[in-house]
């Protein structure tokens, strides 16, 4: 046997799902077909994650009671739509790291990095930098460039970003504390990703906090890609806020409601300047349409409209999936092994011609590879892909090379070694010459 018990043959795949605590809930999720119908290997939950079976039922449930109750199912029963949001309070806060009152299901992922950062950037004209990576997710370096224009600097001279060493694809935690250190007179807001996007690269979000923190700025964090995905425990870290979407990892469905958290040093700041709206207000009084705003004393007090019931309903139903699986801890240990097995197989068989970007320590990536195809004659990108039965998520804006940010588990598959419907396709690489569809 090969290193840690690994061989390339399809019995070392059939032995891990024979062991594997959670390869039952892989039949909990519906996994696309491909396009002639068959089985795929979907490999895309950096994008969005596959659907929970039960999803069905809870979406149903809520147009049911809206067909039978119309408004009365504002009030009506446990599932009350004026208070459904809180139903998710207790299961997101477990993932995210955080307490009940700093956590709230609320809007999507860039509306909420607006929200916060009306509350966190708050430049003045010795302080008003704000340090994001190069190659940060379009709408992160969007969203950060508008706030600088609209409190009326410029993004030019006001905008940090951070890259990696020549010839390298991630960056060095010395690098980030070095350039939170260099600026730190003149900065006000660190604004990063818990997992990089485009490398798999998990950040070290605790020492970026404390390094931030050191200089006087503020410090949050895009969590798009590490939430449900690793671990996090962002009240112990000191974070002071963060935002994620709920359609990758966690499965929400597509467009589904995003995610906040606000420390709760911020929470009982109720100085802090935020955008209003009635949903903020406190709830014995919001239905007396008063217009003094009287702020929930939790992270609540950001949300401004009632809740989307309907995506709502179907995230309850993934949040339910997680809890059955012993939770994000459970899914991270499988994770590991799935990781360790991966890079075992592209030493194994695939490299030089596919190398994978992604960090090797296990502490600073999740579930995603990142791989790079140099192979002569050998297009990764998606087009080439889509014939094999497999879903990928490819990028080709390189011009010299395409780089696969291949998530080994989405959703669904993160309960079940490997990524495929069964043990088969990934041993496949075995049997013949190199080639990047397995993955």
């Amino acid at each position: 046997m090969a290193e840690a018990g690994f061989t390339t043959d399809v019995d070392c795949a059939r032995q891990l799902d024979a062991a594997d605590p959670l390869a039952a809930m892989r039949a909990e999720f519906n996994i696309p077909p491909a396009p002639d119908g068959s089985e795929s290997v979907y490999l895309v939950g950096n994008s969005l994650g596959a659907q929970p079976r039960a999803s069905r039922s809870y979406v149903g449930t809520e147009l049911d009671r809206w067909s039978r109750m119309g408004v009365r199912g504002h009030r009506s029963d446990r599932l009350a739509w004026v208070t459904y949001h809180e139903l998710l309070v207790d299961q997101m806060a477990r993932i995210v790291g955080g307490r009940s009152d700093e956590v709230v299901a609320m809007n999507s992922l860039t509306v909420n990095l607006h929200l916060l950062m009306v509350s966190f950037y708050r430049p003045t004209r010795a302080r008003h930098k704000v340090i994001i990576e190069r190659h940060a997710f379009p709408s992160d370096h969007f969203a950060v460039e508008s706030q600088i224009s609209q409190r009326g600097f410029d993004p030019d001279s006001s905008l940090v970003v951070l890259s990696p060493r020549p010839g390298e694809e991630t960056l060095r935690r010395a690098d980030i504390i070095d350039t939170i250190r260099q600026h730190g007179d003149e900065l006000a807001l660190v604004m990063l990703p818990g997992v990089h996007y485009y490398t798999g690269q998990v950040l070290d979000m605790a020492a970026i906090t404390e390094a931030g923190h050191g200089v006087g700025a503020m410090v949050g964090f895009d969590l798009a890609h590490a939430v449900g995905n690793v671990m996090l425990d962002l009240h112990q870290w000191n974070v002071d806020f963060a935002a994620w979407c709920t359609y990758k990892y966690l499965n929400g469905g597509p467009g589904g409601v995003g995610g906040a958290f606000v420390h709760q040093r911020h929470v009982e700041d109720q100085g802090l300047p935020k955008l209003l709206g009635w949903w903020g207000t406190a709830m014995a009084t919001r239905f007396e349409m008063d217009t003094k705003f009287e702020a929930v004393p939790t992270v609540e007090s950001w949300q401004l409209s009632n809740p989307p019931i309907l995506s709502m309903a179907a995230l309850r139903a993934s949040l339910d999936l997680i809890d059955r699986a012993g939770g994000i801890s459970a899914m991270r240990r499988k994770s590991e092994k799935q990781i360790r097995y991966t890079d075992f197989l592209v030493d194994a068989l695939l490299e030089p011609e596919i190398v994978c970007i992604t960090p090797r320590p296990l502490a600073q990536r999740g579930c995603q590879f990142s791989l790079r195809v140099t192979a002569s004659g050998i297009d990764g990108r998606w087009p080439a892909w889509r014939a094999t039965g497999a879903i990928p998520m490819s990028s080709g804006r390189l011009p010299c090379r395409s780089t696969i940010r291949s998530p080994t588990f989405t959703g669904s598959s993160r309960f079940s070694p490997g990524c495929c419907p069964e043990p088969a396709p990934t041993p496949r690489l075995g049997e013949g010459p190199p080639r990047p569809a397995p993955f």
